[in-house]
């Protein structure tokens, strides 16, 4: 029988994350150690998975195999040999550092184990939004006009190198996490305290960008190579945020003011656009996958400039992936829209990565229980 290992992170539960908060130690979470990490900020864990998530995806792999939970914790080097999987389903954010998304498939490479999505350099090169920017540039994929800021000293001769609206973000950042309107700058004045707040907060890097006017899209991409395709496009719908707020998808939106009791209607899926439009977004789309060397799957976020080009914002090569089609998530929204369902979801990038590595998988049963 096939051997699937399974690495995640899972999220800490709020008690513990508490805990934490006030300096009391180690976590009763399995997901983390609190005493390593004393003073979490509150978006810390934002790209971490929920128990949810990780039961879901268990329990679609196990169609194919026997499932072994790998948690991406400290001794995950010493699980992972004692597991032997045949291949790893990565879906593993890592917690510290530039490289943390490649820790993962990084180990699974070093000990000879196959594993899906990116590898670890693609990882790393999308997480820096400057450096993932700058490749797209120079590939000549449409991108907005940035500059990075890494110190204080550096944001005055910063602000005279954009056209405003400004849009500024941590480098090295996911889920949103240090994406506030307050991030939105429309003039010298307001860059120089918002950059300097997240310098401050973040101890990292800024990247300040121009701020595109036209529509948003979230583009999620499946397979390799010529198998490759985009999902139908999921339209971002500012118009269901709140009275005068900023037109982005950040981490109010996501977070704050999204919730069970009153859902954000903040998506349309598939997007209601022209075809030509369509297969624009689709080509961008598919060149910032390949410029990045994405694999098997990956988010793409997609905005419309003032002269009506499609740009690259963000590439998003671990999506987020939320079984419950009552929550926002944007790659099941688009598979649902294109008739595949979350198991199968999950299951097609499985099956990618293991066509990629040479490894033949066939299903166990034609069922899963829940």
């Amino acid at each position: 029988m096939t051997r699937i290992g399974f690495a995640f992170n899972q999220k800490p539960d709020p008690a513990a994350f508490e805990t934490s908060r006030r300096g009391a130690g180690a976590s009763s979470s399995p997901g983390i150690d609190c005493s390593e990490h004393p003073s979490p900020s509150i978006d810390q864990f934002a790209e971490w998975d929920s128990p949810e998530t990780i039961d879901a995806v268990e329990s679609a792999l196990s169609a194919y195999g026997e499932v072994i939970r790998l948690e991406a914790t400290l001794d995950f080097p010493e699980k992972l040999r004692a597991a032997r999987p045949d291949i790893v389903f990565n879906i593993a954010e890592g917690l510290n550092g530039r490289n943390r998304e490649s820790h993962v498939p990084a180990i699974c490479e070093f000990l000879g184990v196959p594993y899906t999505g990116s590898d670890p350099f693609t990882l790393t090169l999308c997480l820096d939004k400057a450096r993932a920017k700058e490749a797209l540039a120079y590939n000549q994929v449409p991108t907005p006009r940035f500059v990075v800021i890494r110190t204080v000293a550096q944001i005055r001769s910063a602000l005279d190198r954009l056209t405003y609206p400004v849009f500024v973000k941590p480098v090295h950042e996911g889920s949103s996490k240090g994406i506030t309107e307050a991030n939105y700058c429309r003039t010298p004045t307001d860059l120089m305290v918002r950059a300097s707040e997240l310098l401050a907060e973040y101890d990292q890097p800024v990247i300040a960008e121009e701020f595109l006017p036209g529509a948003e899209f979230t583009c999620g991409i499946l397979g390799n190579g010529d198998k490759a395709r985009v999902l139908p496009l999921v339209a971002i719908n500012f118009g269901a945020l709140p009275a005068g707020a900023v037109p982005i998808y950040g981490f109010e939106a996501k977070w704050i003011w999204d919730v069970p009791e009153n859902p954000l209607q903040i998506f349309e899926c598939p997007a209601k656009i022209d075809l030509p439009l369509q297969r624009w977004i689709e080509r961008v789309t598919l060149d910032a996958y390949n410029v990045t060397g994405c694999r098997d799957w990956a988010r793409i976020d997609v905005r419309i400039d003032s002269a009506g080009v499609p740009n690259v914002i963000e590439i998003n090569p671990l999506p987020g992936i939320l079984p419950n089609p009552e929550e926002n998530s944007c790659l099941p929204k688009a598979a649902r829209a294109a008739g595949i369902g979350y198991d199968e979801l999950i299951q097609s990038c499985l099956l990618a990565g293991a066509e990629r590595c040479g490894l033949a998988l066939s299903r166990r049963h034609s069922s899963v229980a829940a």
